[in-house]
């Protein structure tokens, strides 16, 4: 029997959930959803100084949002810290690690030794116990940070499922610090910790963490505890291949929100950022999880492409339900002051939109001039509702106050405007829509007006004429 996959997403809350982040915790999410298995969420927020509350709950927010729903934790590691202090107790028993009492001072000065020698920089293990060695006496005052017994013979290595075999040299790693002379432990250490009694199986995480996964494993090794499985996600980078800023997306989750996103969009959006299924662009979340896989994820680095998320946001805008969408334009227009109600039914306004918008925003913008007093530009007034035009929109305001309000009638009211006046269509429809809406381009005229109202387009008309 295969023992329950058990994945984890374990962000520091030092800022928000960034789009990267957001990628990682999508495919530890996925792969436990596709092999049934559970997803922890973990707060890793040891850097007292850096974490905030804020920072929390932009991450719990963010990971809502997508709809990355856990099913333990949030578990934070400073609610764990007697948990750790006595693992530490247990590896200094055990002899797999020890107090330090270099100075920082002493350290300054062997590191600068080690580099006038050509030499890496690393501890010399002068306060590490061994068979015959005698170790100074320990200084009045002073309080020894603790460190681990790191192996000195052979290597450490790991198949990892993203970039193959990895293999680095126990002479590579130095004894590194578990506690700080605060009693603190260090983050390598806690994640070791974490990841045993939580009983994690693959870690998934960003090759940003290659580094650190040799000095986890033989720690974790020392403590006899089950060494996970690892995959190392490559780097996202921007559309020019540089390190992914502000300015190519890398903004908090929740930006995507305020800017007009559907989650789904940007859920497929980040599951084809690194990792594919054949040519397959577009997909439910349902379908991802079917598919997912680590065989598929590509060990080169991920380019972000703002047009492709556009145009995904932009499809599944067009599939979205339309009560759905007046519920996203109702709160966005509420937000900016306008009363959603002041208009016609915004169902009938987002169906009339939906095709050409690629972001809610946009919506929210069309839906606005339904439901507030437009008052166009004077330029464009001067350009489109010239004498001419007025006088065909007299004529056809004067139609439109006894036809059935429905498109085939409205349709037949303009064209019988524009053989009266000897004018062709853009030369009605035009001035009309600068004249209901404020704006010379909108869909089919004749739908925009059965939308409207004819009270509303009656009124509207009149203030020209």
């Amino acid at each position: 029997m295969t023992a329950t996959v058990r994945t984890r997403f374990a962000p520091s809350p030092t800022g928000y959930l960034h789009i990267g982040g957001a990628r990682t915790a999508l495919f530890s999410w996925a792969y436990a959803r596709r092999h049934q298995g559970v997803f922890i969420l973990r707060i890793e927020d040891t850097d007292v100084a850096r974490s905030t509350p804020e920072a929390v709950q932009a991450i719990l927010d963010g990971m809502q949002w997508l709809g990355l729903n856990h099913d333990e934790g949030p578990f934070y590691q400073m609610q764990r810290m007697d948990r750790y202090k006595d693992v530490i107790q247990q590896m200094l028993a055990a002899g797999t690690a020890y107090y330090c009492y270099t100075s920082k001072e002493e350290l300054d000065a062997l590191r600068a030794e080690q580099e006038a020698r050509k030499e890496k920089p690393r501890y010399d293990g002068r306060w590490r116990p061994a068979p015959g060695k005698t170790l100074p006496t320990p200084p009045e005052g002073v309080q020894p940070v603790v460190r681990f017994c790191n192996p000195t013979e052979g290597s450490v290595a790991w198949d990892d499922l993203v970039k193959g075999r990895i293999e680095i040299s126990n002479a590579e790693l130095d004894d590194f610090i578990i506690a700080r002379a605060d009693g603190t432990p260090t983050y390598n250490f806690c994640v070791v910790v974490d990841d045993w009694d939580m009983g994690i199986t693959q870690v998934i995480r960003g090759d940003d963490h290659v580094n650190n996964t040799p000095r986890q494993i033989n720690v974790l090794k020392a403590l006899g505890a089950t060494v996970p499985q690892y995959a190392h996600l490559s780097m996202i980078l921007g559309s020019d291949g540089t390190k992914l800023s502000k300015r190519h997306g890398a903004v908090s989750v929740m930006q995507y929100d305020d800017d007009g996103y559907l989650p789904e969009a940007v859920i497929n959006y980040l599951a084809r950022l690194g990792w594919s299924h054949g040519d397959d662009e577009v997909f439910s979340r349902e379908q991802f999880v079917e598919w997912f896989d680590l065989d598929h994820i590509t060990p080169s680095a991920a380019q972000f492409n703002t047009e492709k998320l556009n145009w995904l946001n932009a499809h599944y805008i067009k599939q979205a339900d339309n009560t759905r969408l007046a519920g996203e334009v109702a709160s966005r227009l509420a937000r900016r002051g306008v009363d959603p109600e002041a208009g016609p039914a915004l169902e009938s306004v987002v169906a009339l939109y939906k095709d050409r918008a690629s972001n809610l925003n946009e919506l929210a913008d069309a839906a606005e001039l339904f439901c507030l007093d437009v008052h166009p530009a004077e330029e464009v007034v001067a350009q489109h509702l010239t004498e001419a035009a007025r006088a065909a929109l007299r004529s056809l305001a004067a139609r439109l106050a006894g036809v059935a309000w429905e498109k085939p009638a409205l349709n037949q009211a303009i064209k019988d405007t524009m053989a009266e006046h000897g004018l062709k269509m853009p030369q009605v429809a035009i001035p009309l829509r600068v004249a209901v809406l404020g704006v010379p381009q909108t869909p089919s005229i004749d739908a925009v007006l059965e939308v409207l109202g004819q009270a509303r387009v009656l009124a509207r008309l009149n203030r020209y004429l």
